[in-house]
């Protein structure tokens, strides 16, 4: 998984390889991209770095 995050005119902006759908965990949706987790990133606010935990799916349904 390949992420890029950036803060750009006051906005994060977070840019994630999609991957092939695939069955989430519960069964019920189709993953097609996923930080897996919580990721720290390089991006900082108020002097902390964005940890970002990112899941995007589609239903199995079609």
């Amino acid at each position: 998984m390949a992420m890029k995050v950036e803060i750009r005119d006051g906005k994060l902006c977070i840019e994630i390889d999609l991957e092939k759908p695939t069955l989430s965990s519960s069964g019920k949706t189709l993953v097609v991209a996923s930080t897996r987790g919580n990721a720290v990133t390089d991006v900082l606010v108020d002097g902390k770095p964005v940890t970002i935990g990112l899941n995007a799916y589609i239903s199995k349904k079609g």
